[in-house]
């Protein structure tokens, strides 16, 4: 009787089995580096949407305080003014008149709302104490940060000047009188449309400028 012959069984050897477990490292690290990019990217693309949604919140409010503007008379400059720091309107609201200023103060624009009221001496009197805003003030809204510099222009006659030509308030001039008004050359012709320039530094999210302008109807 013969006895059967069987072929030895051949398994993988350690240099095999080593460049398999290498081979399989290498994919594994492609596949997470994909993951990780998409992530990254999602994660950015959120982020910049949520940056977009509240710059074009904030400038909504920002219109919205030029659309319901109302020159009352009686403050030293036409409204709005602009001195090249702070904007200063006064808004129409159901229980009066309410002074907002604009402001930019160490990248962040800032909005601070006064309560509204109903003599020409109680909206002076804001109007004085706004001068000497520092940013810390209560009611200071913190809107935007990453902002190196702002410029607002108002569109009179038939062009744009720069609103900060308006600045030129006599600090002289007591909240009690009714001071002489100033304003650019032109400002008897009816404000038309300001114009509002966002300017982003690094690291804000965005890049260059964002503009809105704003068509104003009668005063």
């Amino acid at each position: 009787m013969r006895a059967s012959l069987h072929s030895p069984q051949r398994g993988f050897t350690l240099v095999e089995v080593l460049v398999a477990m290498m081979i399989m490292a290498i994919l594994a690290a492609m596949a997470w580096q994909g993951v990780d990019g998409i992530v990254r990217t999602r994660a950015a693309s959120q982020g910049r949407l949520e940056q977009l949604l509240r710059v074009n919140t904030v400038l909504a409010q920002f219109q919205q305080d030029l659309e319901n503007a109302q020159d009352s008379g009686a403050l030293p400059q036409s409204l709005p003014s602009f001195d090249g720091l702070s904007l200063r309107v006064t808004r129409r609201t159901p229980d009066g008149l309410q002074l907002v200023v604009w402001s930019l103060r160490g990248g962040t624009w800032l909005r601070w709302a006064g309560p509204a009221v109903t003599t020409a001496r109680a909206l002076q009197d804001q109007w004085m104490s706004s001068q000497q805003f520092l940013g810390n003030e209560t009611g200071q809204l913190r809107t935007l940060t990453g902002i190196t510099e702002w410029q607002a222009y108002c569109f009179r006659g038939n062009g744009w000047s720069n609103c900060q030509s308006s600045a030129g308030t006599d600090p002289s001039a007591g909240a009690a009188s009714a001071p002489a008004r100033v304003g650019p050359q032109g400002d008897n012709d009816p404000l038309k449309a300001v114009r509002v320039v966002l300017s982003f530094g690094e690291g804000s999210g965005f890049n260059g400028s964002v503009t809105r302008e704003i068509a104003l109807g009668p005063q």
